[in-house]
C-alpha cells in the first residue's frame, strides 16, 4: 500500500508534517462531508448546530467566535439552515441590529445523529491507532494548532 505522505511532491520535501496535515484534513473533510450530504448539511452547519445543541439562543456574533469561521460563511450558513427549517433568527429584544438564532425541532432533532456520525468518524480514524497514539496524536494536533496561531502571522 503507497502512503502518498511519504513521498510528497519535491516543493513539499521541506514540509513533510505540513503536506501530511493538508492530506489528513482533506481526506477527513471528505469522508465527514459525504456524511453530512446523508443529512441534507454542508460541512460547517454541523459546527452551528452543535454550538446550538450546546447552548440554544446565541447572537450570529457568539456562533461566529464559537465556530472560528468567517462572518460571510456564518451568515450564508444559517441563512440556508433557517430556509431548510432548522433555525430562526430573530431581532434581539436589547438590540434590534443583533439576531439571536434557535433551533426548531427539525434543528433539534439533528442532535443524535450528528453525534453519530462523529462517533462514527472518530471510530474511521483511530482504527488503526493505539489509545496511546490516539492520545499523542491529538496532543500533537492542539499544539500545533496553537503554534500556528501564535506565530502564524510573523513572516
Amino acid at each position: 500500500m503507497t502512503h502518498p505522505v511519504s513521498d510528497p511532491p519535491s516543493t513539499a520535501r521541506d514540509g513533510r508534517l505540513s503536506y501530511a496535515i493538508f492530506v489528513l484534513a482533506r481526506t477527513h473533510r471528505g469522508h465527514a462531508a459525504a456524511m453530512l450530504r446523508a443529512m441534507n448539511l454542508h460541512p460547517g452547519q454541523e459546527l452551528l448546530l452543535m454550538q446550538l445543541f450546546d447552548r440554544d439562543g446565541q447572537t450570529q456574533s457568539e456562533l461566529l467566535e464559537g465556530v472560528g469561521l468567517d462572518h460571510s460563511t456564518v451568515s450564508k450558513s444559517l441563512r440556508r439552515m433557517q430556509d431548510a427549517g432548522l433555525l430562526t433568527r430573530e431581532p434581539a429584544e436589547h438590540d434590534r441590529r443583533v439576531l439571536v438564532v434557535r433551533l426548531t425541532d427539525a434543528g433539534r432533532a439533528l442532535r443524535a445523529p450528528i453525534a453519530d456520525m462523529w462517533r462514527t468518524l472518530e471510530e474511521i480514524s483511530v482504527r488503526e491507532l493505539t489509545a496511546e497514539q490516539i492520545e499523542a496524536f491529538t496532543a500533537s494536533a492542539y499544539t500545533i494548532e496553537q503554534s500556528i496561531k501564535t506565530h502564524g502571522s510573523q513572516p
